[in-house]
């Protein structure tokens, strides 16, 4: 969704992108390596053939210095999304998909789309699910209510687009139906 720099007071995508970035995920390591402490903790040790589980921005940097492949989580494959996408568009409610769905799609897609079955086939469910999705949050707008709004099952990235004009609004809604004083 495209707002006027007026209320994007909100974070930027790729700054929800880098905080997805601390969720873990499955990688099958290439090369062996020792349990590495950092700040957010331990990871490790890794040996190939077995999975492990380290955070995406540790997996990416494997990637990069093709030292891993990544294990696609569950809900990245073809049949989840067509799934998800037809529930979507026949539901009036949202469906349920991961929390930061979006933006760990788009850094696996960017940086491991060779690790993923059918890249170019996600690309397009998950474009078709965002879409339905923004329809909804649309429709949503219309029945807003000063006292209470209710969206269930959005993604952080469906919040952070629609979090400043939600604010305003219900900001303005408050000020037109506030209680006149008796003088």
């Amino acid at each position: 969704m495209s707002l006027p720099q007026s209320l994007r007071n909100s974070v930027t995508p790729p700054e929800l992108e880098l905080i997805a970035c601390q969720e873990l995920i499955e990688i099958i390591p290439l090369t062996s390596m020792d349990k590495t402490a950092f700040i957010s903790g331990a990871y490790g040790p890794l040996r190939p053939p077995n999975k492990a589980t380290i955070p995406l921005w540790m997996a990416l940097n494997l990637k990069l210095k093709r030292k891993c492949h990544i294990v696609a989580p569950d809900w990245l494959t073809v049949e989840f999304l067509q799934d998800r996408l037809t529930e979507e568009t026949t539901s009036p409610h949202f469906s349920h998909l991961p929390f930061r769905f979006a933006e760990i799609s788009k850094v696996l897609l960017d940086n491991a789309s060779d690790d993923l079955q059918n890249p170019d086939k996600l690309r397009s469910l998950l474009k078709d699910i965002r879409e339905a999705r923004q329809a909804k949050s649309r429709e949503g707008a219309k029945d807003l209510d000063r006292s209470e709004t209710t969206l269930t099952r959005l993604c952080s990235m469906e919040i952070n687009e629609i979090r400043p004009f939600f604010v305003q609004s219900m900001g303005i809604f408050t000020h037109l139906h506030r209680v006149p004083r008796d003088p």
